[in-house]
């Protein structure tokens, strides 16, 4: 549409404090929805964005075109990213990928030092796997590390779930920050490089809180876990190293080089090379190419079934992002913008402005326990307002993108599926996981805004 026909269409919508109401409904509906009913978020997310539509008084021509036009712009954009991503990531647990990148990081850092090593291992592999998942593959590892270094194995399961919590909401390719990034618009190379810095500080709160917790919960059969040896067993020949940790480190490289030479506006040899090879969607090609090299073999079972289950994860996140997209684009052709540009021109400004929207994505993740869907909706939602919030720098986008990020951390409980995979697969009850899991995350979601926030102070 062109601004033209966008200007004449809001001419008949509803104006003022009224749309603000409509959207705090909209808001009310889609927790209570997710949460109560247990309607799948992608439908819950469509269903907003026609309720919104039709109370903002949108003319009904307009309607399905809107919310079509945001669906497919938003999938344009990041949908092959995603489906690149989670391609990538279940190579990574199939071929035993993960385990390897393990086992190099526990060389290095040394076995009396297997939580930090866990940590670790959880804050890498969370960048492309789910942190659902990744808690999955590396639990058995967990516990066999656990049983060979003496640490308390409740301790190494939070030093892992953190760690794992640490990237999954603040650093691409995991969908999450992708989208989140894609609907604010904000630079991909940018989010990774801030994410990346941003979740150092959470995760080692994460890690400082199972050392403190750990030795006072006891887990019933910790002693009967696999051994270390073992469990390598399992695999007859884990990957190389190098060859297992390029599938992520490469396209983050390349992802961040080009957004280093866009931002310094490098145009001398090579830049129109680094800026194609950064270019996200290429990146992460040149990431799932990487990952045929883990494959032991070129068969119908790998080549075929591995990343057919890739794709077939990649399904609910794009919908859910999609959805999340046709929201905000209904949103931002109401006349919303502007009256927020009214009353927020010297309320909600700059620091202000963090501080809410890690406030609004804490307050969805609380209520509906998706960390995804905190990240897409807040996202989605709060896009056509920023401007007016004060928020327009690429720094300022990133920083927008680390607070909904860190309020997507903000708690996990029993309504979120990552507190009983730990609680479940860790052997911990559920008293024990509320103190250890629970806290764990309100601790790193708090850490991740302060230090949000003090990145805005300083480069902000």
């Amino acid at each position: 549409m062109t601004p033209e026909q966008v200007e004449q269409m809001q001419a008949g919508m509803i104006h003022g404090p009224l749309l603000l109401l409509f959207l705090v409904l909209a808001i009310v509906f889609i927790i209570y929805s997710t949460s109560k009913w247990k309607l799948h978020p992608f439908l819950s997310l469509i269903f907003a964005a026609y309720g919104m539509a039709f109370l903002s008084g949108m003319p009904l021509k307009y309607v399905g075109t809107v919310i079509s036009s945001g669906f497919g712009d938003l999938m344009t954009s990041i949908g092959l990213v995603i489906v690149f991503g989670t391609i990538i990531g279940t190579i990574i647990e199939k071929s035993g990928a993960a385990l390897k990148m393990a086992d190099t990081i526990l060389g290095l850092v040394g076995e009396k030092r297997s939580a930090l090593a866990m940590s670790i291992i959880g804050y890498i592999t969370s960048i492309p796997v789910f942190c659902d998942s990744g808690f999955v593959i590396l639990t058995p590892l967990n516990k066999a590390l656990a049983k060979r270094s003496g640490i308390p194995l409740a301790t190494m399961a939070v030093a892992l779930s953190t760690g794992l919590y640490a990237t999954h909401t603040l650093v691409p390719p995991t969908p999450g920050p992708i989208a989140a990034a894609g609907n604010i618009g904000a630079d991909l190379g940018l989010v990774i490089l801030i994410g990346l810095i941003v979740s150092i500080p959470a995760a080692l709160v994460g890690l400082w809180w199972a050392n403190r917790v750990g030795g006072s919960i006891e887990i019933e059969g910790e002693s009967e876990n696999l051994s270390y040896e073992d469990l390598k067993k399992q695999y007859k020949n884990l990957p190389n190293a190098w060859l297992s940790f390029a599938p992520i480190v490469v396209p983050i490289l390349l992802i961040a080089l080009s957004s280093i030479a866009s931002f310094t506006g490098y145009e001398g040899l090579g830049s129109q090379l680094i800026v194609f090879l950064g270019t996200p969607i290429n990146a992460l090609m040149i990431g799932v190419l990487l990952s045929f090299l883990l494959m032991p073999n070129f068969s119908e079972e790998t080549i075929t079934g591995w990343i057919g289950k890739g794709m077939a994860d990649s399904v609910n996140i794009l919908l859910i992002t999609g959805a999340g997209g046709t929201l905000g684009a209904v949103l931002a052709k109401t006349p919303m913008s502007e009256y927020i540009k009214s009353f927020a021109s010297s309320r909600f400004t700059g620091a202000m402005a963090i501080l809410l929207l890690f406030i609004i994505s804490a307050l969805l993740k609380t209520a509906q326990g998706s960390s995804t869907v905190a990240l897409v909706t807040t996202s989605s939602m709060m896009a056509p307002m920023l401007t007016q919030l004060g928020l327009t720098t690429p720094i300022q986008l990133t920083l927008a993108v680390m607070a909904i990020g860190a309020g997507a951390m903000t708690v996990s409980h029993v309504n979120d599926s990552y507190f009983w995979v730990v609680s479940q697969f860790s052997g911990m009850k559920v008293t024990d996981a509320y103190k250890a899991q629970t806290m764990g995350t309100l601790l790193e979601g708090v850490t991740a805004i302060a230090f949000t926030l003090i990145l805005y102070f300083i480069i902000g």
